[in-house]
């Protein structure tokens, strides 16, 4: 064997080297991005199972305490509504003392509800009408509202893990109110328009 065929051999030899060297590169590096969507797969599925036995342990929850927790709107209700009807000024010290004892309850009550996850649903005058927390129950007048937002809440709704339990009963404002105000205005403005102009001796009418 000459030495040509030596090096045309060795060259052979090197080049069939360099070929499965970069097959096995070629194989690892799809082994390697293979083995990354299976980690992300996984990452996401554990995700997934987190977030699904969280609301699970919340749905869970909720139920529980759902039921006792309707029957304490009621008590709820009392309070709040004993503390309204409570004069501002009391001079009578036992009496200012229930009253304190009525407020001390109210707010201990309220303290219980955030810490089980129930908050209340008490939009402020002016607010949007939202059907999915609010349950309207009358219209009333209001200039200073927009028509259709609420005015006042006659009874404060209440949600449970962003779940609505009680809906607040609202008083909205009546539709047209704003609507006519606006309207009656501007055509009183028309009509002062007018009327100037046709006193107006400068002005020809007939134009």
């Amino acid at each position: 064997m000459t030495d040509e065929n030596l090096e045309e051999g060795g060259a052979d030899l090197e080049q069939d080297a360099t070929e499965i060297l970069l097959a096995e590169l070629e194989a690892l590096k799809s082994e390697n991005v293979a083995l990354k969507e299976q980690a992300l797969r996984y990452a996401a599925e554990v995700e997934n199972v987190k977030r699904r036995t969280e609301r699970e342990m919340n749905d869970a929850r909720a139920f529980a305490i759902q039921r006792f927790t309707r029957d304490l709107l009621g008590v709820a209700d009392i309070l709040a509504r004993a503390l309204q009807s409570a004069p501002k000024d009391i001079e009578d010290a036992a009496f200012k003392n229930f009253v304190l004892g009525i407020d001390m309850t109210e707010k201990e009550l309220s303290q219980a509800f955030e810490k089980n996850g129930v908050k209340k649903v008490n939009p402020l005058r002016g607010d949007k009408f939202d059907p999915n927390l609010h349950q309207a129950v009358m219209e009333v007048p209001a200039e200073d509202v927009t028509g259709g937002a609420v005015v006042n809440v006659m009874q404060t709704g209440y949600e449970l893990f962003g779940r609505i339990i009680r809906p607040a009963m609202v008083a909205t404002a009546a539709k047209t109110s704003a609507n006519s105000a606006a309207a009656s205005a501007a055509a009183t403005s028309a009509y002062a328009h007018e009327s100037d102009a046709s006193e107006d001796p400068a002005v020809d009418t007939k134009a």
